[in-house]
């Protein structure tokens, strides 16, 4: 009885993980792999595993001829005959192969495959497990660093956290406990290779329905998340019942809740946003905390122009433009701001050149093109100098003079007069 293989099996599949049935298959090709690279793979082999004494048993299967031609697959009806009279042509009989007469060399080569065959197993099981647990959070201890980025020592196995995925200015050493992301699983020639994250937007959005019950059962919903990883975060959130806040949900009574996120990012601020299907009234929550005036949608450009109040642009476009970017990245628009001023001013002079362009009966890209961006320019201009330019006659020019001075009256003093 072999009992101490039968332990070794229970031992294994209980420590790792693996199906029993599956280890005493893989014994058993193992066994039925060096039976055959030692006999020739002409003979025909069957092993079976025998659970309760834990022996392995092995046939060697042969037909029942009358004349043999190969011995390895064949046996004479007088041979046969002599292990049981019963036996008749074409007959197959099994006969008992010794497993220790497989040789030192033999019973090396198969646990060698038993070894590798278990690893494979016990790999694949880990990859279909991590495999499904993409986009969870997950911890782990710093191992040690790789030109890659660090290793993490999740336990069933190890997980990279690269370099582009952490955290800018965060800094580890071994030892130290780690959560971040499940981002991707990779099968691998040494084993599976998780690939985790801290710095990817979908993190930010574990955290909170890790964080938040309302995230979690539904009843608050998150439409979407920009970061700059570690620095600032905007987090656009909708409520799918109307007497819930879904700002007051994520914050939590007293901060308590975001804060909790707050601290595992170290520090990055992050800023509530009440998605709404509207797109200008959608960008006037992501761009707080500015105050914004008025927003011109451009569907064709998918581009929004932003006023606002002279005194909010500084607000509006945020420090290193990062308010701004990030509400970009939040709504997927471009966005440009104005302040009112700016705004007016560009739009006053814009459309002075068409109607000036108007009465010269010229395009006005050909003011434009020849320099004359602004009513000044052209009216600094000499009759000779816009004859030339733009190729009209002193009439044309005249009316052109009259137009100038009629949209941008001259001010001397203070006062404004109409050239003569």
């Amino acid at each position: 009885m072999n009992l101490e293989l039968k332990r070794a099996i229970d031992q294994i599949s209980k420590d790792k993980g693996l199906d029993r049935g599956m280890l005493i298959d893989t014994l058993e090709e193992a066994v039925r792999t060096s039976v055959l690279r030692k006999y020739g793979d002409e003979m025909d082999v069957e092993v079976s595993y025998n659970d309760e004494t834990g022996d392995i048993d092995v046939y060697q299967f042969k037909v029942v001829v009358a004349k043999v031609r190969d011995a390895t697959s064949e046996i004479s009806l007088k041979e046969a005959q002599a292990h049981d009279n019963s036996v008749q042509l074409d007959d197959e009989m099994g006969f008992r192969v010794k497993v220790e007469d497989l040789g030192r060399i033999a019973a090396q080569s198969a646990k060698q495959v038993i070894i590798q065959r278990m690893r494979d197993a016990e790999q694949e099981i880990i990859y279909e497990e991590f495999k499904d647990r993409l986009g969870e959070i997950v911890s782990g201890i710093v191992q040690r660093r790789d030109k890659g980025g660090w290793i993490i020592n999740l336990g069933r196995t190890e997980a990279l956290l690269p370099k582009d995925e952490q955290i800018p200015r965060e800094h580890y050493k071994r030892g130290d406990r780690v959560q971040a992301l499940i981002i991707d699983v990779r099968k691998e020639g040494r084993g599976p290779q998780v690939l985790i994250s801290r710095a990817h937007r979908d993190y930010m959005a574990a955290l909170f329905r890790r964080e938040v019950p309302e995230v979690d059962d539904g009843t608050v919903q998150i439409m979407g998340v920009a970061r700059d990883p570690g620095s600032r975060a905007k987090v656009a959130v909708l409520s799918r019942e109307r007497d819930v806040d879904p700002v007051g949900a994520c914050v939590g009574v007293r901060g308590s809740r975001i804060q909790n996120i707050v601290q595992e990012l170290r520090g990055e601020r992050i800023d509530i946003v009440v998605w709404n299907p509207e797109i200008a009234a959608y960008a006037r929550n992501a761009l707080a905390p500015a105050l914004v005036s008025r927003i011109i949608v451009d569907e064709e450009e998918n581009l929004l122009e932003v006023i606002v109040p002279d005194d909010q642009l500084t607000n509006a476009i945020g420090r290193k433009g990062q308010n701004v970017k990030l509400a970009a990245k939040l709504l997927g628009w471009k966005v440009d701001i104005f302040t009112e001023t700016r705004y007016n001013e560009a739009n006053a002079i814009g459309r002075g050149l068409e109607q000036v362009a108007s009465v010269a009966e010229v395009s006005i890209e050909i003011l434009l093109s020849a320099g004359y961006s602004s009513l000044d320019k052209l009216r600094a201009a000499s009759d000779e100098e816009l004859e030339q330019a733009l190729n009209i006659s002193r009439v044309r020019i005249a009316d052109l003079r009259s137009a100038i001075n009629f949209l941008a009256p001259v001010v001397e003093d203070g006062i404004e007069t109409k050239e003569e």
